[in-house]
């Protein structure tokens, strides 16, 4: 299954494709949309929704995920975020493929085994459950990458619980 992960920022919003089978992953791209902090907002959501298109177009997901919502002091900063949040979410709608919305918790518990984990915890896990030669230069991506680990994961259990159900 591919998965894409998306971390939603306005001005640099990581994304990271993976090949995985639960249990294995394989790194298939990550990189980081990047906006000007100077444009309106209209235009760098339009940007990253053309972004997304784009790395959908090229590299067919099966599925896509995203983190929830969390709790920020500058409650500014959060609607931002939520207007990504919206442009990444309305285009995996479009492209026909299914969506999930994992806490940071789940996302940290999922690929570092620690929900408190710092990004550099993050990162090194990303490259070691990848079996990369070095880290993922961008936090942004290398979290997004980190979101799809958990996506594929947490997909690969449901499906081993409802096999053993049945």
């Amino acid at each position: 299954m591919r998965v894409l992960g998306i971390d939603c920022g306005t001005e640099k919003t990581g994304y990271g494709m993976i090949e995985s089978d639960g249990l294995t992953h394989r790194l298939i791209t990550a990189g980081v949309i990047r906006t000007r902090p100077k444009d309106p907002l209209s235009k760098r959501l339009l940007e990253i929704g053309d972004g997304l298109r784009k790395v959908i177009c090229e590299f067919h997901p099966d599925g896509g995920a995203i983190e929830e919502v969390f709790h920020a002091v500058n409650v500014k900063t959060a609607l931002k975020l939520c207007h990504v949040r919206g442009v990444a979410m309305l285009v995996i709608a479009e492209a026909g493929i299914s969506l999930g919305e994992y806490s940071p918790l789940e996302i940290k518990t999922s690929v570092v085994g620690y929900g408190r984990a710092e990004k550099q915890q993050v990162q090194l896990m990303v490259c070691s459950l990848l079996k990369l030669d070095r880290q993922i230069e961008s936090e942004d991506a290398s979290d997004a990458v980190a979101v799809a680990i958990c996506h594929a994961t947490h997909l690969s259990s449901m499906a081993r619980i409802g096999a053993v159900a049945r």
